[in-house]
């Protein structure tokens, strides 16, 4: 069970700042529709593809015309190619050349990570370069995720050993690299730790195996250190991940509940998580779907403070079908709701402490703060 589009939808919606090749953007078609609901049947998709192919028509482009209708906020439909995109990004896989991309106030494009052991790194591309074109064709003024879409290339076609050739400059150097596309990782989970052993967890997104890495930081965590998870950005992901992820806070208990068609459901984090060591959560607008439903669980169970901005609100489960031709359709089949039955669909959570518009560093020097006054026995 997934959150369709968890690993898109940030930065489609221009939730995030940035945007590295890893994510799949441009390719999920997303409805129009006001909130989501649960307003078409997976069997009503497939009998419209099913039709369509039997009239010798698109299959696909019959099952998005059904999914555009059925008022679906959260539907989609994806190409064979485009789904299995998707589904090496839920791996922490994808094809790219290792750039990641920021967009500045001129309009100008530039280099904001090189990944280490990525085509670009091994061809001697910098953080800091402006990237110029992309295949001939200039990219100024052009939005991030269209440039991201030009690194990684057609869903359908690109793939390992394809190539894309590069415009760049620094300073007064223009030359262009031409680059192969390659499989690539991804290390959703980052842990660093700041002066008097507090340790900062920071995850992008949940992808497999992050809920396993979550907990292997904890437990390297220095004994008494406070931690900060910070889900800023994240967009979600799978969701036994996040309910891994809250099994390394909690000693069992619910997580969620949530409804598949009407049939109602509960998740469950493991016992034996670390419930005495302090704990905040940082969030923001950017945390969606499975952040979300994570935050909900630490919030609402009294283990973390809060600390951020309202978060995105996407509260609903889809689940996929295939069709005829291949593609398939991801569809609304319920919503969550947090421990306490608090939705989420539409609303977001709202943290306990509201760091305003307060930057990266402020936020984390907030957590600091608090996490002192976590830790003091008075």
């Amino acid at each position: 069970m997934v959150f369709a589009g968890v690993l898109a939808a940030g930065a489609a919606t221009g939730s995030f700042p940035e945007t590295i090749d890893t994510v799949p953007t441009a390719h999920a078609r997303r409805s129009a529709a006001g909130p989501s609901q649960p307003a078409t049947r997976h069997e009503d998709v497939q009998k419209a593809a099913a039709e369509a192919m039997a009239d010798g028509k698109s299959p696909m482009e019959a099952a998005e015309r059904a999914v555009s209708r059925s008022g679906d906020r959260w539907g989609a439909v994806y190409s064979e190619g485009e789904y299995q995109e998707f589904q090496e990004a839920l791996d922490g896989r994808y094809t790219g050349v290792g750039l990641s991309a920021g967009r500045e106030q001129d309009g100008r494009i530039e280099v904001t990570k090189v990944q280490p052991d990525s085509p670009a790194a091994r061809a001697g591309i910098r953080q800091g370069d402006r990237l110029i074109s992309v295949d001939g064709g200039r990219v100024d003024g052009r939005p991030v995720t269209d440039v991201v879409s030009l690194l990684r290339g057609d869903a359908d076609d690109a793939a390992a050993g394809t190539t894309v050739t590069l415009g760049l400059e620094r300073g007064t150097r223009a030359w262009t690299e031409k680059l192969r596309r390659a499989s690539l990782s991804t290390d959703p989970v980052a842990v660093s730790r700041l002066p008097g052993g507090v340790t900062v967890i920071r995850i992008a997104a949940f992808t497999r195996g992050s809920g396993d890495a979550v907990r292997a930081a904890v437990r390297a965590a220095p004994a008494g250190g406070g931690i900060i998870l910070d889900l800023r950005g994240n967009s979600g992901g799978l969701v036994n991940e996040a309910v891994e992820t809250s099994s390394a806070f909690l000693d069992g208990g619910l997580v969620a509940t949530y409804d598949v068609d009407g049939a109602q459901r509960s998740l469950h984090a493991a016992p034996g998580g670390d419930t005495g060591r302090p704990l905040v959560a940082l969030v923001d607008g950017g945390t969606m779907s499975a952040a979300e439903m994570l935050t909900g669980a630490l919030q609402d169970r009294g283990r973390a403070v809060v600390i951020g901005s309202r978060t995105f609100g996407k509260g609903s489960i889809q689940m996929p079908t295939t069709l005829p031709d291949g593609s398939v359709a991801e569809l609304t089949v319920g919503h969550y709701r947090t421990p306490l039955g608090h939705s989420v669909d539409g609303r977001g959570i709202t943290p306990d402490l509201d760091a305003g518009q307060a930057d990266g560093q402020a936020a984390v020097e907030r957590a600091e703060t608090v996490l002192t006054g976590l830790g003091d026995p008075d």
